[in-house]
């Protein structure tokens, strides 16, 4: 199996593409230590992990919060003695334009997309160096791409994608960084976000008919490019921006 023997973390893991990825990644053979909020769908999300391999737990708790994702690295060290991968996906939306989004919105958005991803890598590398390991940052299109008022969300994971590229810069080749930027994916935050569009009712099926593909990825799509970057099959792959959005950008 692709994964055999490594150890992951996955945040943001208990809906939509950080539980498709939290799942493939135990189908292939990793030790996962899975992060979210909600501890009663965590709990679940345990149960069906255990199932698929008997290496997990389940940590709960805000990643945008330092504490949190330092104990996400212990309890990986406790529980299987190494660290080989980390897959910060947790996020938010933060909707409103500029002069009406609240400064607290802005800065928990950035906290839960960005910060939580400085954190996590922060105290992960020390161990990932020692593994030869890698990071996985679920970012978005949304880093090359405007929406309407999502100017939290789009600076937010640009920011990812340039962290992603300087630590590829500044710990490789020990440890290979790369970015995932999914378009759009059927999981609830898609539908959140088409309420800030004019008419949320009919945005998806538009998008999704935007796409080259005349379809929504899947949480699938997404777990399996993670699970395609996470293994040797990518290891002459760091510092990258992959696009995976069904042919929305090659269409603009």
């Amino acid at each position: 199996m692709k994964l055999q023997n490594k150890t992951f973390i996955v945040t943001g893991a208990t809906s939509g593409m950080g539980k498709a990825i939290a799942i493939h990644f135990a189908k292939a053979g990793a030790n996962i230590i899975a992060n979210g909020r909600n501890e009663n769908k965590g709990e679940k999300l345990l149960a069906e992990l255990q199932e698929i391999h008997s290496g997990a737990h389940f940590v709960t708790g805000d990643v945008g919060k330092a504490n949190v994702n330092e104990q996400l690295v212990h309890q990986a060290n406790k529980y299987f003695g190494q660290l080989d991968g980390i897959v910060a996906n947790a996020g938010t939306l933060g909707l409103g334009s500029v002069s009406e989004l609240a400064a607290k919105e802005w800065h928990h958005t950035f906290d839960t997309n960005l910060h939580s991803f400085f954190y996590l890598s922060k105290y992960a590398i020390p161990h990932l160096q020692q593994q030869k390991g890698v990071i996985i940052a679920n970012a978005s299109i949304a880093a090359c791409k405007s929406f309407p008022n999502h100017p939290a969300y789009c600076a937010s994971k640009a920011a990812m994608v340039a962290l992603v590229k300087q630590m590829a810069l500044d710990y490789g080749p020990d440890i290979r960084v790369n970015a995932i930027c999914p378009g759009p994916v059927d999981t609830p935050l898609i539908w959140d976000s088409a309420k800030a569009f004019p008419e949320p009712d009919k945005i998806v099926d538009e998008v999704a008919n935007n796409t080259l593909m005349k379809r929504l990825g899947t949480p699938d799509d997404i777990a399996e490019l993670a699970l395609f970057l996470a293994s040797n099959q990518s290891s002459w792959m760091t510092g990258v921006a992959v696009t995976i959005d069904g042919g929305i950008m090659a269409s603009r």
